[in-house]
Formats: C-alpha cells, sequence, structure tokens
C-alpha cells in the first residue's frame, strides 16, 4: 500500500473512531441497566446502592435495575461484573471489601484488579455491635471474650471481605479469639444476632441504626477516628484498642473494556445525585458522607487502600486463601 493510501486509512479509522464514541455518547444508555450488589439485601452497600440507582435513574432516563448477587464475602458480583459485557449496561456497585478480597485473597487480584473505577459514591466508619445481654462496654466484650475463647461467634457477610478483615485485625489486636461465622450478607445474619445465637458484629451501622433504637442491639464503639453524630453515646474503638480505625467507602465500578465516553457519563450522573441534598442528608443519618469524585479519584483510593489493606494482611498473617 502506498503511503498516501495509507495515511487515507488510518485517517478514516481514526475519524469513524470518533464518529462511533459520539454515537455511543448521545445513545447511552437507552435500555435499563443492571446495577450488581455483591451482597444480599439489607446490608449497607444494598441500602446504599438502591438510594444511588433511584437517582440515577432520574438522572439519565432509564432504570438502575439493583441485582444482589451475594457470596464468598462479595466476590460472587464482582466477578460476574467482570466478565460482563463492556457496555455500560452492567455496573458494580461496591464497598470497600473489593480492595479487602483481592488482599485477602491474592488469587482473585488478577480477576478483579482489571474492574474501572466510576465514581467514588460515600464513606463512612463501621459500627462495632453485639447482642444486648452482652456486656455493655468493648472492653467488657473483650474480656468476656477472653474467658470463653473460641465460643462465641462474630458475623461477616463472607470469607474475605472488609468485614472479616476488619474484625479479625479487632481481635487480634484484642488478643482475643472468637469463632468467624459467615453469611451471604449484613441482612442475612441480623436473625441469628438478634436472638443472641452469634454476638458480635462489625459492619457499617445503615443497617444496624434501627435495632439500636429498639434496644435489640447495642453499639459498643465506632471505627473511625471520631465519635458519630447520630451515635453521640457510642466511644471511638481506638481509644479502647490502640491503632485500631477502620474507614469504609462505596463506589461503582464498570466491567475492564468499558468506553471512558459512558463512564464519563455515569460518572457525571453520579456525581450530581450526589449533591442533593436530601440524598445527602439520607446518607449522613445512616453513617455516611456523600463523597462525589472523579473517575481517577476513586482510582487512587483503590490503589491506596489495596496498599494499607495488604500490609495489615502481612502484618497480622491474615489470608482467606
Amino acid at each position: 500500500m502506498c503511503p498516501d493510501l495509507r495515511k487515507l486509512f488510518a485517517f478514516a479509522l481514526a475519524m469513524t473512531c470518533l464518529w462511533a464514541g459520539a454515537v455511543t455518547a448521545q445513545a447511552y444508555p437507552d435500555r435499563p441497566i443492571r446495577l450488581i450488589v455483591p451482597f444480599a439485601p439489607g446490608g449497607g452497600a444494598d441500602i446504599f446502592a438502591r438510594q444511588s440507582a433511584a437517582k440515577l435513574t432520574e438522572r439519565l432516563g432509564q432504570q438502575f435495575v439493583v441485582d444482589n448477587r451475594g457470596g464468598s464475602g462479595g466476590l460472587i458480583g464482582m466477578e460476574m461484573t467482570a466478565i460482563a459485557n463492556a457496555d455500560g449496561y452492567t455496573i458494580l456497585f461496591s464497598s470497600a471489601s473489593y480492595v479487602a478480597l483481592m488482599a485477602m485473597r491474592k488469587s482473585t487480584h488478577a480477576k478483579l484488579s482489571g474492574l474501572a473505577p466510576v465514581s467514588p459514591v460515600a464513606a463512612g466508619p463501621y459500627a462495632v455491635a453485639v447482642h444486648p445481654s452482652l456486656p455493655a462496654t468493648l472492653q467488657g466484650f473483650l474480656e468476656l471474650a477472653r474467658t470463653k475463647p473460641g465460643t462465641m461467634g462474630y458475623a461477616t457477610p463472607g470469607v474475605g471481605g472488609l468485614t472479616h478483615l476488619a474484625t479479625e485485625l479487632l481481635l487480634n489486636l484484642a488478643k482475643v479469639r472468637v469463632t468467624h461465622v459467615p453469611y451471604k450478607g449484613a441482612g442475612a445474619a441480623m436473625p441469628d444476632l438478634l436472638a443472641n445465637r452469634t454476638q458480635l458484629i462489625i459492619t457499617p451501622p445503615a443497617p444496624l441504626m434501627q435495632h439500636f433504637q429498639a434496644g435489640r442491639l447495642r453499639a459498643l464503639a465506632v471505627t473511625g477516628t471520631a465519635r458519630m453524630a447520630e451515635l453521640p453515646d457510642v466511644p471511638v474503638a481506638q481509644d479502647i484498642v490502640p491503632g485500631y480505625v477502620v474507614q469504609t467507602w462505596y463506589g461503582l465500578f464498570a466491567p475492564p473494556g468499558t468506553p471512558r465516553v459512558i463512564i464519563g457519563t455515569l460518572n457525571a450522573a453520579m456525581s450530581r445525585a450526589l449533591e442533593d441534598a436530601d440524598m445527602r442528608k439520607s446518607f449522613q443519618s445512616q453513617g455516611v458522607e456523600a463523597v462525589p469524585g472523579s473517575v481517577d479519584a476513586l482510582g487512587k483510593l483503590v490503589r491506596a487502600d489495596y496498599e494499607r489493606w495488604s500490609k495489615v494482611v502481612r502484618d497480622n498473617r491474615l489470608s482467606a486463601d
């Protein structure tokens, strides 16, 4: 092929790609979008995903349908997203368990690390909660657990997620042994927690608030660096167990290879939704702050969190593999 024809072909190809991208941006979305939540209904991720889905539906004019795919600490739903078509019609709403799974399960890193960041959504601490028949302080609970090693249980949404890692970190720092009891989600764990068949859970406060208010569960501590306005009488865990701080976050992710123009459309819609005063107030009442931000901001958060939790896993000899 002569040089001029090669140049003409390259120019035509470039223009075709630009035109295709413009058409995609203009048409997207033109049908409902599946929003995968990798946990069972009733947990923090599910609650915030449903609120986000409603706002995204308003912003983009197509239904965002929440699809709960719980199991394995979130791994099942995350892997489903990782192999889905990269056309913008399958999106993941994940918590920071995404990063914890990669840190705790090295075998999953290659499968999940290619997920494309779309938008941060919210961030906040966990709450440490127990059945009200147990000691009323975190220190009292830990002292009781030391006298009964392995006889009490703690609930998580599955092996390897952030609640699993966060609980093991607390127990390691406190030198206490409590048995791990995995469920498909925080909501699925509630009947056993309320019946005192499982004694401890460390999870986002959103699904626990109603039980705290009704006296069915007791908050022993929050895992951030300061007390929560919604739980003003509950102490900070690091004041009882030095060095123990856990923050979770929520974000949108897309399958690897999703066009940047589609990711940009979703990011802009989520950012606008998070500016809604009612949504911000609702999030705050459930223990998290709305965190609008760029695609790159979420990517940086993922990388920083992965480094932090990988170090925690190494230093405490934790692994789910």
